[in-house]
């Protein structure tokens, strides 16, 4: 094994950590919320542009240092998109060959930003072969396959070492409430919502954790029965998050609630939180506005008042052609008025 490249390629990789700064912690106000603040954390801002730049620098760090990566090793992963992007940006600053291996319906603009890194797109008719396709080119390219949605939650150190969940509490700490009632998260491998779980539990924070589930995942149905051989009958359609079948990363103990959020509605939020930060998120950002919406009416209900923090995942110019098109939307989604209805 090159151990001189292995220092080199975690030395690039951390040069490349310390020239980004943190992501900021947006706050705003509704005038119907009366004591409660709302914060997103704006994961759009890193370099290759989402909240899956974090797990991809994990998980290249954590195949270095276990031998798995390699001068000239080819770089395969499953990813329906944002992963993938992040990980031909680092596959890139390594010099490394990457292949994501992805669904036909993958939006557009992403396939395009994994090539701008030089990443090659596999495409698979069915989202359920991403994993048996993966392996097979991993084998025949004598290549490693990343597989983020079983390496997520132990890629990353969920005590701290600026993860996620430290950083949110750290920019917390000057607000008129530091520590938040409740973190709102969607779910795509799991590994998000795995280490801000660990990390309220070992800090002793007495905040709740929800999980938003778009309508085609199983994380719900599993959280609720705990059966690991859930299936569901197709892939999600909020890309970024749900999945067809229970990964390994999924840690439901470390989760108080999931809540299953139509793919409507998400749209709905996505395009009302558009108007309250005036740029546009993700749709996988809707999913997590719309479950902070209604952890707000509850405690509105209850008289309670406190912090509410959610993720901007990443930003909605990726989506022309898809979430931003209400032709495609009215095609693949369906009517969202009465969702928008809601959030009026």
């Amino acid at each position: 094994m090159n151990t001189s490249w292995v220092r080199h390629a975690i030395n690039e990789i951390n040069a490349d950590f310390q020239r980004s700064a943190d992501t900021h912690l947006i706050r705003f106000r509704l005038a119907d919320y009366a004591g409660i603040d709302f914060y997103l954390k704006d994961e759009s801002t890193h370099p290759s542009g989402s909240l899956k730049h974090r797990l991809a620098r994990s998980l290249f760090l954590h195949g270095l240092v276990n031998g798995w990566i390699k001068q000239d090793t080819p770089i395969i992963e499953a990813s329906s998109g944002s992963t993938a992007v992040s990980e031909a940006y680092f596959a890139r600053l390594l010099n490394l060959p990457f292949i994501a291996v992805m669904p036909e319906t993958t939006a557009k603009r992403k396939i395009e930003q994994i090539r701008f890194y030089g990443g090659e797109c596999h495409f698979v008719s069915d989202p359920a072969q991403i994993y048996s396709e993966s392996l097979r080119l991993a084998n025949q390219l004598n290549g490693h396959f990343m597989d983020q949605f079983t390496f997520a939650e132990r890629a990353t150190d969920w005590r701290g070492n600026n993860n996620i969940a430290e950083s949110i509490f750290r920019q917390m700490a000057h607000e008129p409430h530091p520590v938040p009632h409740s973190l709102i998260m969607g779910a795509g491998t799991g590994g998000t919502s795995a280490t801000l779980g660990r990390y309220i539990r070992y800090q002793g924070y007495n905040t709740r954790l929800m999980v938003v589930d778009p309508e085609f995942s199983v994380f719900h149905d599993f959280w609720h029965q705990r059966n690991p051989a859930l299936c569901a009958e197709r892939g999600s359609r909020i890309e970024g998050i749900g999945r067809p079948r229970v990964e390994a990363s999924f840690m439901p103990d470390v989760i108080d609630e999931v809540m299953k959020v139509p793919d409507a509605a998400s749209i709905a939020a996505m395009l009302h939180l558009e108007n309250i930060l005036g740029r546009r998120p993700g749709a996988s950002t809707g999913t997590n506005f719309w479950g902070m919406m209604q952890v707000a009416q509850r405690m509105r209900e209850q008289r309670e008042q406190g912090s509410l923090v959610t993720l901007l995942c990443d930003s909605g110019e990726r989506y022309p052609d898809t979430y931003y098109d209400p032709v495609w939307v009215a095609q693949h989604i369906g009517d969202i008025s009465h969702w928008q209805q809601q959030l009026m």
